[in-house]
């Protein structure tokens, strides 16, 4: 039986996918044996976090992302993680919501978790949950925190690129300096670029950055989600990066909103998608060692 299950899974049937997720999230005998028979498997996709305060608009933008990167023929699977209610226990699994037009591309799983009071931004059961969209052969893993707030970081140690999204006038220049969640920002991002004092918002970050003594090379984009302005890459900004592998499908074009003077004109746009494929010279390698993390015996 349960070989037949890792067959299925591994063959990415989306119904044996959701059912091992369900078993990871309940634990016990069954979801420990089935975990330990896909650990040999996981390791190939690339793990994307996008994580931020509330309302900020990280599933908008997932949306968006998830579009540019069908157009390239990658499959995608999301977690969505949604606060569980510490009063009743359950909770509104309504970030996938912002995601529908998605919901009958068989290359696109999405799946909502509720953080069951776990602290950090994520849930109890999401290492095990990645591993099995990894089993699952997607190509790309995508999470989203709850609304998080500063010290919420522990998406860091499971993301191989981490997409810290903030929204306009959310605080001054002291409130971008503080330590917490924009230290582990692989990209920042000032969603609604549209509304006033975006442009603030973009400078604080970018005087944030330059403030430091490493990793100041982090760009600081902007984008308006609603419209999918600046959430896709020129095809002459994706070459400018770096030349593509021959895995690599061709850059669609996109409008592009401006960047921060920190990072290079190419990156004028949100292009974490061809970005996570080809690292350019003056992007952070991934990191965390997420596989050596959920490996080890006894791992979540």
């Amino acid at each position: 039986m349960h070989d037949d299950f890792i067959d299925r899974l591994a063959a990415g049937d989306p119904s044996t996918l959701a059912r091992c997720i369900t078993l990871m999230e309940r634990g016990g005998a069954a979801a420990d044996l089935i975990y330990r028979r896909i650990c040999p498997r996981v390791g190939r996709a690339t793990v994307i976090g996008f994580t931020g305060p509330p309302g900020a608009g990280k599933s908008t933008l997932i949306d968006a992302y998830i579009a540019a990167l069908r157009t390239r023929g990658h499959s995608v699977a999301v977690a969505a993680v949604d606060p569980s209610s510490p009063i009743s226990g359950g909770a509104v699994l309504g970030d996938r919501m912002r995601m529908r037009r998605h919901a009958e591309d068989p290359g696109v799983f999405i799946r909502s978790v509720a953080s069951h009071g776990h602290l950090g931004g994520l849930s109890e059961s999401i290492h095990r949950i990645v591993d099995a969209m990894d089993a699952a052969g997607r190509d790309f893993i995508i999470i989203e925190t709850v609304g998080a707030g500063q010290s919420e970081v522990e998406v860091v140690e499971i993301a191989d690129i981490c997409v810290v999204v903030n929204a306009p006038n959310m605080g001054d220049e002291v409130q971008a300096m503080k330590a917490g969640m924009l230290e582990i920002a692989d990209v920042l991002v000032v969603n609604k670029a549209e509304l006033p004092f975006a442009q603030r918002t973009t400078k604080q970050l970018t005087n944030m950055l330059e403030l430091r003594r490493q990793n100041r090379d982090v760009p600081v984009l902007e984008t308006v989600a609603l419209t999918e302005t600046g959430t896709r890459c020129t095809t002459r900004s994706w070459a400018a990066l770096r030349p593509a592998p021959a895995t690599s499908a061709a850059g669609a074009s996109g409008a592009c909103v401006g960047s921060s003077p920190t990072a290079p004109a190419a990156s004028s746009a949100i292009s974490f998608a061809m970005r996570a494929t080809s690292w350019p010279t003056w992007f952070k390698p991934p990191r965390r060692g997420r596989s050596a993390l959920m490996r080890r015996p006894g791992a979540r």
